[in-house]
């Protein structure tokens, strides 16, 4: 009976200089299998776009200023460069009436409404959120993530691929995946973060043998 194995890549420091599909093939391209699914992580594909800012370059509105006071500080939206970087791409007013908006629905206990209506809030990462030297940039969420993973698998061979936004705080989404995955399956199998983006760079994780164990459970 085949068993899922989840296999992290070692690989160098990524800049925008590198295409993330041609890193994959570089360092795991003799390890994926047609049965395998292919997970890189959100913010390594987003620095690899070129899709990233330096705080010096942000100037903050009042509205930046105002919306990071209520926010918790282990969150990358209570640095105002990080709610000014998020609103340059979402813009003010909308991220504004998110915000205020979230905070009505907390008062029915309903979390999360802000980054589910404010999608760059949640998907943009503060400077202490990636590898070095990257850690001094805040990184916004990739680009065409869909496309990025059809493209992965159509130069690898492997049964899928996604681009997934993990932490060590049990928090798993994927942002874009191929055809025919089931996201919400594959962020629960990586709920434990097997992806490391600091100092392990391990930003690439093979889900070795899925396409097997999910027809052994049909």
């Amino acid at each position: 009976m085949a068993q899922l194995e989840l296999v992290p890549v070692h690989t160098r420091i990524l800049t925008p200089k590198d295409n993330i599909v041609n890193t994959i093939l570089e360092y795991a391209g003799q390890d994926i299998g047609p049965e395998d699914i292919v997970c890189v992580a959100e913010s390594v594909v987003a620095i690899t776009q070129g899709h990233f800012t330096r705080p010096e370059e942000l100037k903050p509105s009042w509205k930046a200023r105002f919306l990071c006071r209520f926010v918790p500080a282990d969150g990358s939206m209570s640095s105002v460069y990080g709610m000014q970087a998020a609103m340059n791409l979402e813009g003010e007013w909308k991220t504004m009436f998110c915000f205020f908006a979230g905070a009505i629905a907390k008062i029915f206990r309903k979390n999360g409404v802000f980054y589910q209506l404010a999608r760059q809030a949640s998907l943009t990462d503060d400077v202490t959120g990636t590898m070095p030297p990257f850690d001094k940039h805040i990184v916004y969420g990739p680009k065409h993530p869909n496309q990025v993973a059809e493209q992965i698998v159509q130069r690898t061979g492997c049964y899928g691929a996604v681009v997934a936004d993990v932490n060590d705080l049990k928090r798993s989404a994927v942002l874009g995946h191929s055809r025919g995955l089931d996201p919400k399956r594959i962020a629960r199998i990586l709920i434990n973060n097997p992806f490391g983006n600091d100092s392990q760079m391990t930003p690439i994780v093979i889900i070795k043998n899925f396409a097997s164990v999910a027809r052994e459970q049909q």
